[in-house]
Parts: structure tokens; sequence; C-alpha cells
């Protein structure tokens, strides 16, 4: 039976073989998240390398806590003119025939500075005399005329009694002394009018004559030899005289905003556009009460008193007026930056000010081994530079951080930052 068994190889060789594999979704899934979570934990890794490393470390720029001024200031423009200025014009028109003065003339008061053609003026003057003349001439012929009716009447009157003179003679010689006695009193009237009308005429004589009314410097010339001016309605302006230009003012105006904050003597200082590097002290003397309104912006006119010495301010210059309203010396100050600066990882709240009776309590950081550490401090003045600090646990030299930064360390963490005092 054994030997009649055929043999079968391949038959046998089939029935060992494995089958192929076959690829199934799920194999798939599990490869691509083993991918992804090797992929994050790189990126992790990386990350946390760079917090952790030097190279990008937080830097803070820090401040020293200094003693100086804090001042607070209202900024205005104006305009610099002397304390007093003078118009001279004409009351009465004529030619212009000479002149005198001219622009910077110092002049004393009572000098001609000009001279109208005074002969029309002259002309009236003369006829006024005559007529003053007529009239007390006239004067003089009816005093004689009263002194005939007086004696008339009076011998008349005893004439009358012995019957010599009717009782109507006598009335009649009364009424011619009554008639000469007015005809007096009405020269006398008369005489008053002429005198009047000469003492007009010689009055526009003299105005002919344009006198300055003060010691001081002509600023102004408005007039030229021949030319005529008209007086009929308006004064013409023919010189303008600063009393003194030794004293000048600076004419600023100053916001409805800032006007209350100032008063009579506070310090100020400006600058004008021709000495930009010198600073001029001044103070001030009025705060006007007159609003002046423009396109709906009300300003006030303050007035700073200035030392002129020199001369070296001049009318009309524009002036930048920076005017001290409070100030306080030798004071605790921190740079405003501090009080804004909040570090990246605590809560913008953390900065909010709470309310004092004695203060402004606000929240500063300052650089405690190379970490921002919260110090509560009490506010004073503030500048919109500098505050002042009333009370804290600050001092002299400390230093505030006013900022940070993330990158390539090029300084050493704090560096420092200068603010001008």
């Amino acid at each position: 039976m054994h030997g009649d068994i055929p043999h079968q190889p391949a038959v046998q060789g089939k029935a060992t073989a494995m089958p192929p594999a076959i690829s199934t979704p799920s194999s798939h899934r599990g490869r691509w998240l083993v991918a992804a979570v090797c992929v994050s934990l790189a990126v992790a890794a990386v990350l946390v390398y760079r917090m952790l490393s030097p190279s990008t470390a937080t830097n803070y720029v820090t401040v020293p806590v200094t003693e100086g001024s804090v001042t607070r200031t209202v900024t205005a423009t104006g305009s610099v003119n002397p304390v007093l200025t003078i118009i001279v014009g004409s009351y009465v028109s004529g030619v212009i025939k000479e002149l005198y003065c001219d622009f910077n003339t110092q002049v004393k008061k009572g000098k001609v500075c000009a001279k109208i053609d005074p002969r029309a003026y002259q002309a009236v003057v003369d006829l006024a005399s005559a007529d003053l003349a007529n009239a007390r001439a006239q004067l003089i012929k009816d005093q004689a005329t009263s002194a005939y009716a007086n004696a008339t009447y009076a011998r008349d009157a005893s004439l009358v009694k012995l019957g010599y003179v009717s009782r109507d003679a006598l009335d009649a010689a009364h009424s011619s002394l009554g008639e000469a006695v007015a005809q007096v009193t009405l020269d006398r009237a008369a005489i008053a009018a002429r005198e009047a009308s000469l003492h007009t005429a010689e009055v526009n004589l003299g105005y002919t004559d344009i006198a300055s009314p003060v010691d001081g410097t002509v600023v102004s010339r408005n007039v030229t030899i021949g030319q005529t001016v008209a007086a009929s309605f308006q004064t013409p302006t023919l010189f303008l005289i600063a009393t003194d230009l030794t004293r000048m003012q600076v004419d600023a105006n100053v916001s409805e905003s800032d006007i209350g904050s100032l008063k009579q003597g506070n310090k100020a200082s400006f600058s004008v556009e021709s000495f930009p590097s010198r600073s001029f002290a001044a103070s001030v003397v009025q705060v006007r009460q007159a609003p002046q309104t423009v396109q709906n912006v009300v300003t006030y006119d303050v007035v700073l008193g200035i030392d002129n010495t020199g001369l070296l301010l001049k009318p009309g210059m524009t002036a930048t007026a920076r005017i001290i309203t409070d100030e306080r010396t030798h004071v605790l100050r921190v740079p405003d930056q501090a009080l804004r600066f909040v570090p990246s990882n605590q809560p913008p709240s953390s900065a909010a000010p709470e309310e004092s009776e004695t203060g402004t309590p606000q929240r500063v950081w300052k650089l405690v081994e190379g970490r921002p550490a919260p110090v509560q401090v009490v506010l004073g003045l503030d500048d919109d530079t500098f505050t002042e600090v009333l009370s804290g646990d600050l001092k002299r030299g400390d230093t505030v951080i006013v900022g940070e930064q993330r990158g390539p360390t090029t300084k050493a963490a704090g560096t420092p930052l200068r603010f001008s005092p």
C-alpha cells in the first residue's frame, strides 16, 4: 500500500506557505497619531528652550528715583508789545507841510513831530480878531450913547418939576436911557462871543502843530510831506509813540480750560524766534476778564510783565510763553512712564489706583534681584513728565521699571534710562 501512494511535493509545499499580509485603515491612523505626538513634543521642547534660554530673557528698562522739581505749567502764545502806546492824530484837516519825527525818534513831551499848513487857520484867527475889535468899538460907542441918555433923563426930570418939560418928554428920555443900557449889555455879550470865536480859531491854529503828548519813542509813522489829512469824521493816526521800551509786556492768549489755574503774580518765561536758545523771565501782571472768541474757541488775554532793559525785544515779536501754575522743589519724584508700566505677566487691573484722602495712590514696579516687585506709593503734583511721591517704600536712588522687552540680550537687564530734570 505504501508503494502505491504517489509523492506530491508541490501540494505539500502549498500547505506549509504563509498567506500575504493585508494593509488595513486602522494601522495607517496609528502611524499618523504617533508622528503628530512626536512633532508636538518637539515644538514644545523648542518653545521651552527659547523661554528658558538666556538669549531671549526679558529685559527691563529702569530709571532711578530722583529728587528735584515738579512744575506744572500752562503754555500759550502771544505778542510782545509796549506797556503803553500813544496814538498821535490830527484834530484838524490840511496838508502836511513839515515832518520833524521819523521811526525810532526819541521825543519829549510837547515836541512837534509834524506841521499842517497853517495859513487857512491863521486867516480864521485874523477874522475873529477883527470881529472882536469891532465888537469892542461898538461897546465904546454904545456906552457913550448910554451916558448921554442918562444925562438927558436927569435933566428932564429936574425940568419937569419946573414945568419946562412935559411929562411925555420925560418918559421918552427914560425909554431912551433903558435902550442905551440894554445896548451896552448886548455889546458886552457880543464881545464875549467874539472872544470865544477867536479862542477857537487860535486853538485850531495850534492843532496844526502835531506834538507828542508824552516822552517816548516813535514806533510808527503813517504820514509824509504833502499828504492831505482829513479829520472830518475820524481822527487819523499819524504816529504811534511807545512811552518806555525798557518795560514791555506779552499779551498771551490762554484757553478757557487753563485760565482757571492762573492768577496775578505767577512766574513765567517765554522765548521768541529771534533768540530761540534764550529764555526771558516774566510774571503775570493781569488776567483780563474779557473773553475773545475766534471760531468758537474762547481765550483770555493774560498780560506778562517784562524787563527789557537791554532793548533786545521789539514790539510785535511772537512769544511762546510758559506760565508756572504750581511748583514743588526738592521733592522725591518718579517719571510718569513708571506709573503706566505693568509687567506682561500681570493683569491690567493691578495698576488701577485706589482712592485716598491725602493723595493719589499708585503702584510702581522696581527691580529687585532681577524681578519686578510692586511698590505702593502716594502721589502728589504731576507735571506730565514727573510726579511727586508723597509717601511709599521708595527712596532716592531706587530704580523703577518703565518698560520691558524680549529678544536677544544686547545689554544687561535693568538698563537705566535718563530723563532731563
